[in-house]
Order: structure tokens, then C-alpha cells, then sequence
């Protein structure tokens, strides 16, 4: 069901998500391979970064309902445990300031890119919040 979904989804993209994709792909070269529209962990996740365990969301106004906003808390929590973090865009965000949106998302991926460098010298722990 996950995978019938995800296949609607990416023929049916957002022109924001469209816009977002066009900029993600060229990363392969750098070895960022995003896939888009992703089953995982029993969601569908807009973009998707294993090796860096970086999820991007570009969301809709029916994201700042009360319901929506607590089924996308419950969902960062489940993806979040399993290692990715997780990034949130409204699709205005990426209409009216789409540089500053591409800078956090490189950001992003500078950041999981030096993780696997601090863990080796400082070890695992050392990421944990005290």
C-alpha cells in the first residue's frame, strides 16, 4: 500500500516539490542521493537522504491544523528514532525564499556529513543532549 502510494505521489508532485527536486539531484555527484517520495517506517516521506539520514518535508497549509501538526510531531518522533532528522518547509518558504530554504538543507547535509568524523574521535555518547 506504501509503495502504491509513494508511486501516486512522485506523478503527482507539488510544483514546490518539483522545484525542490530539481536542486536535490545534482547533489548525486557529490554523493547525496536523495530519492523522493519514500516509504519508511510505514510513512511516505517527501525527500529522503540515507547516507546522510536527512528527511525534508515541504508542507502544505493543512499542516498548521491541530490534528495535521500532531500527526507530523508523532511521525518526526518515530523517523527521528530511527536517525534521520528531519526538515520542514512550507511550501511558501520555498516559493518566496527558496535561497535561504536551499542553504538550510545544505546546512543539513554539511552537518550529517561531519557526524560520522565526531563519533570516530569523540565517540557516540557524544552526541547525546545532557
Amino acid at each position: 500500500m506504501a509503495n502504491e502510494t509513494a508511486r501516486k505521489l512522485r506523478k503527482q508532485m507539488t510544483p514546490q516539490e518539483v522545484k525542490l527536486w530539481a536542486h536535490l539531484r545534482p547533489l548525486r555527484k557529490q554523493g547525496f542521493k536523495f530519492r523522493r517520495q519514500v516509504p519508511l517506517r510505514g510513512y511516505v516521506v517527501d525527500f529522503a537522504c540515507f547516507h546522510s539520514r536527512l528527511i525534508i518535508e515541504i508542507d502544505g497549509s493543512q499542516h498548521g491544523f491541530a490534528d495535521h501538526a500532531e500527526r507530523d510531531r508523532t511521525r518526526d518522533e518515530v523517523l527521528g528514532r530511527g536517525g534521520f532528522s528531519i526538515s520542514r518547509f512550507w511550501n511558501a518558504e520555498v516559493d518566496r525564499d527558496f535561497d535561504a530554504v536551499w542553504s538550510i538543507i545544505l546546512g543539513a547535509l554539511q552537518n550529517a556529513s561531519l557526524k560520522p568524523r565526531w563519533v570516530e574521535e569523540f565517540g557516540e555518547l557524544s552526541l547525546r543532549p545532557e
